[in-house]
């Protein structure tokens, strides 16, 4: 079954997902422990709707392309069209927040970034992007303060905070919609803090956002 929004309360949705609008390296830690060089303007990439997968329930990953790494990261849902927006456009645009997986293939992405290519195989593949049902905008108080938190078999391996983001949620969708048309239904994940590592098929998780999207789910084989 294709993936479809879900919003806590069965609140009504926006149109059936469209592309999911990725930031990469906007926490500066997690660029520093992958060794990477910390960007001066947003490093974006997109995910296929046929990437995404409910992360209520058991998601599969591939087997046989080395190392699975999980990146949580706040969610945006989109619920009106941006294009060449201002600030306070995007702020108004905002449908839904919650979270998601950026699931990499990060044996293949580093094989991918040595030869100068781009990274589509390690991030857009089936199942790369797992994501929450999403809670209204005005459940969260701040953007720019809100916990992000996972844990693998109850082993806390992110903890972080979206006060560190490089680029700020409201600007971000700004400045994305100077490149690219954000349509409703679309979704952007907003960058990972640190502390991301392998998951194996077995593997229980608990994704929270703050306290107000907490989430148990669990990896299966492809």
């Amino acid at each position: 079954m294709a993936y479809q929004h879900r919003f806590i309360g069965g609140q009504d949705v926006p149109s059936k997902l469209g592309k999911i609008i990725c930031v990469g390296r906007n926490y500066a830690d997690h660029a520093k422990e992958l060794n990477n060089p910390i960007p001066d303007e947003p490093l974006l990439f997109i995910k296929p709707a046929t990437s995404a997968v409910a992360m209520e329930s058991p998601f599969s990953i591939p087997k046989g392309f080395g190392s699975v790494h999980f990146e949580t990261e706040m969610a945006i849902l989109m619920g009106e069209r941006l294009s060449k927006a201002q600030d306070e456009e995007a702020r108004l645009a905002i449908a839904g927040v919650g979270l998601g997986l950026d699931l990499t293939l990060r044996d293949v992405q580093n094989d991918l970034k040595a030869k100068g290519q781009p990274w589509e195989k390690a991030k857009a593949f089936d199942g790369a992007a797992p994501l929450s049902a999403f809670v209204k905008p005005d459940n969260i108080a701040d953007l720019q303060n809100v916990q992000i938190r996972l844990m693998v078999n109850n082993e806390i391996r992110q903890d972080g905070n979206s006060e560190y983001m490089l680029n700020q949620v409201v600007p971000l969708l700004s400045y994305i919609s100077q490149y690219f048309t954000l349509e409703p239904g679309d979704v952007v994940l907003t960058g990972t803090p640190a502390g991301v590592g392998p998951i194996m098929s077995g593997d229980k998780l608990r994704v929270e956002l703050g306290d107000v999207l907490s989430i148990e789910t669990s990896v299966q084989a492809d």
